[in-house]
């Protein structure tokens, strides 16, 4: 009898806990009471814990840009169409630190779905956008008109321009880097467009055929199939399959070639978040200095940031002059009146309470990184040519990193200007707003860093040495333009 019983309780569990899991709805509306209250506490909380909130703009227009979002919410509305609205106002602070997310139930919901997109894959830039990929047809089916390189100037009768500025008015950046929106934007197109554009089931694409002429041409929408390979030929064994994802995650997140042709390592660092860098930095430089090679390739195209202490200690082995981290590393406050919307708060209030001070300017200061000087490494310093290559989405740390070699006798910035702002961003202390009726998050800054205070407050980023941009022939060939252009730099500077 007891067995019985616990066999229904834990039925009735089950059921309850599936019913639970299986019950969020994309397609709810929050009434426009719910959505008032979450928008004016997101109010609240920025002009109470925001450090930069009208670093870019001034307090009239950003609060004339809340006051008119909050004014727009008069009908109930999805989570998404909320979203959109909470993400147009944000961009407005232009702090690329302060983004806006799904609820986590969103996030849940559909990490398991395989929605109907876009079909075609974009690398986009200012007013261009080039066909990276059809999703839709590969291989021997590869579409002949739309294939990689083939310019589309536009969308279900909207211009690439439109299209673009309507995206990009969603997307968060500092100051006025806008090149960060666009790599933001071209590393899944798709997934933008369906945010701000919504899904159809054909798309009509304009583009530019080989002979440059006008054409049109639809395409139905894609949904990928779930993969049934892994299955059919046997999967192999799990541990395996642990050791080979730890491994490929690491090569992902950092690596080192050397071209014993042209004397060159290249080293690419695609975050200063994780992948064990501290010894991967130091067998580097070693191997670097033992082979004796003279020419050193940075990439850092892909690297959105990271710890500060992580991209400081690389820095060190190339940097020929010891370095604070910023001229300023200040917060307004340390009160969090909003703590219980604002996760985790206690971590961060403990934080700032031991590594921070109250100056007389009435800021709480992070000395630490304004005062602290890092030496050059002695040991496998680099001292030979450095070649720099930067992005639009070389952000936060990276751009640390780039701005303190910027200038440097021995190093040449190739690419593009980085999304991180030269002068400054807000960063160091990264909180997540949790609004209580909708679950919306928005991460939230708790540091202003002023990285040069000798630089004009523009809100541009690093402009780089030798400038590279995109292109269509590029994109078509396959070539990546930016490292050709290195190449042909070393080999330049070999022959002298």
């Amino acid at each position: 009898m007891k067995s019985i019983l616990f066999l229904a309780l834990v039925f009735v569990c089950v059921s309850c806990s599936v019913s639970k899991k299986n019950s969020f709805n994309p397609t709810r509306k929050y009434s426009a009471q719910q959505l008032q209250q979450d928008f004016s506490l997101l109010q609240q909380i920025l002009k109470t814990n925001h450090p930069s909130l009208y670093w870019y703009s001034t307090p009239d227009s950003v609060n004339g840009y809340f006051f008119s979002t909050q004014a727009s919410l008069k009908d109930s509305l999805t989570e998404q169409q909320f979203r959109n609205k909470i993400s147009w106002a944000i961009s407005k602070i232009r702090c690329g630190h302060t983004t806006v997310r799904s609820s986590k139930k969103y996030s849940a919901y559909y990490s398991k779905k395989r929605l109907p997109q876009f079909p075609l894959s974009l690398k986009v830039w200012e007013d261009s956008a080039v066909v990276v990929a059809n999703l839709s047809r590969v291989g021997a089916e590869a579409d002949k008109d739309l294939k990689r390189g083939t310019i589309v100037t536009g969308i279900n009768g909207y211009s690439t321009k439109q299209i673009l500025d309507s995206l990009c008015q969603l997307i968060g950046t500092d100051g006025y880097s806008d090149n960060f929106k666009y790599q933001l934007i071209s590393f899944n197109f798709p997934a933008y467009y369906r945010n701000a554009f919504g899904s159809d089931s054909i798309y009509t694409v304009a583009y530019l055929d080989s002979l440059g002429q006008k054409q049109e041409k639809a395409l139905k929408s894609f949904e990928a199939k779930p993969d049934s390979t892994a299955k059919q030929q046997g999967s192999p064994p799990r541990e395996f399959e642990r050791k080979q994802f730890r491994k490929l995650k690491l090569l992902n997140n950092r690596n080192m070639q050397i071209d014993s042709a042209l004397n060159t390592a290249f080293l690419s660092v695609n975050t200063f978040s994780e992948g064990k860098l501290t010894r991967f930095f130091r067998r580097s430089f070693k191997t670097i200095k033992e082979q004796n090679v003279k020419n050193l390739v940075i990439d850092l195209r892909l690297n959105s940031g990271g710890s500060v202490l992580a991209c400081t200690r690389f820095a060190q082995y190339l940097v020929q002059n010891p370095f604070h981290v910023a001229d300023t590393v200040a917060a307004f406050t340390r009160q969090f009146p909003y703590k219980k919307n604002i996760k985790p708060w206690f971590i961060y209030w403990l934080s700032m309470h031991f590594s921070g001070k109250k100056y007389s300017d009435d800021r709480i200061h992070f000395r630490y990184f304004e005062n602290h000087s890092f030496k050059p490494k002695k040991k496998n310093h680099f001292d030979g040519n450095i070649y720099l290559l930067a992005g639009g989405y070389t952000f936060s740390a990276a751009t640390l990193v780039t701005s303190k070699l910027k200038g440097q006798e021995n190093v040449t910035i190739v690419g593009e200007e980085t999304g991180g702002g030269a002068y400054g961003n807000s960063a160091m202390f990264l909180t997540t707003i949790v609004l209580p009726n909708t679950g919306v998050r928005i991460t939230l800054p708790l540091y202003r860093m002023v990285l040069n205070a000798n630089l004009p407050k523009n809100g541009r980023g690093v402009f780089p040495d030798v400038e590279v941009k995109p292109s269509s022939t590029s994109i078509k060939l396959g070539v990546d333009a930016k490292v050709e252009k290195v190449k042909a730099l070393i080999n330049q500077s070999s022959s002298l």
